[in-house]
């Protein structure tokens, strides 16, 4: 259930992110415009991405690279396929359609390895207290 739960919050930050850069695209090249289909279709694409990555963590590899590139791949393929399917490349090009997939996936990486550094030192900081506790009750 944690796995879902995850996927799901992941999933929301993810879209949140992805609509953002776009915006931001968007107001770089004075873009007039994003349809709220746009929003719904990113939404949907990052569903796919999110549940696929899920499925890839079920098999785990000895090779934390491999699992990173096969995410890109899993990325890169759901983006292509959506824009073609979405008729995004009227908008924008592939390749600046990958690099804002690559971009987010970064920043999802690293905002991951900040919250998971902040959880340990909390965990660490606890353990820490109950083990003096327990050797301040111990004497």
């Amino acid at each position: 259930m944690d796995a879902l739960k995850k996927t799901v919050s992941n999933t929301m930050f993810t879209t949140g992110a992805s609509l953002v850069i776009l915006a931001v695209f968007f107001k770089i090249i004075d873009g007039d415009i994003i349809y709220i289909r746009t929003v719904f279709e990113i939404f949907g694409a990052n569903i796919v991405i999110n549940f696929g990555i899920l499925l890839i963590h079920k098999f785990e590899s000895r090779y934390i690279i491999l699992e990173y590139l096969l995410d890109i791949g899993l990325i890169i393929i759901v983006l292509v396929v959506s824009g073609a399917i979405f008729n995004w490349y009227s908008a924008i090009s592939v390749w600046l359609l990958i690099a804002m997939a690559v971009v987010i996936y970064l920043f999802v990486i690293i905002t991951s390895i900040t919250k998971i550094r902040k959880d340990t030192k909390e965990i660490n900081e606890l353990l820490q207290k109950r083990k003096e506790k327990k050797t301040d009750t111990a004497s």
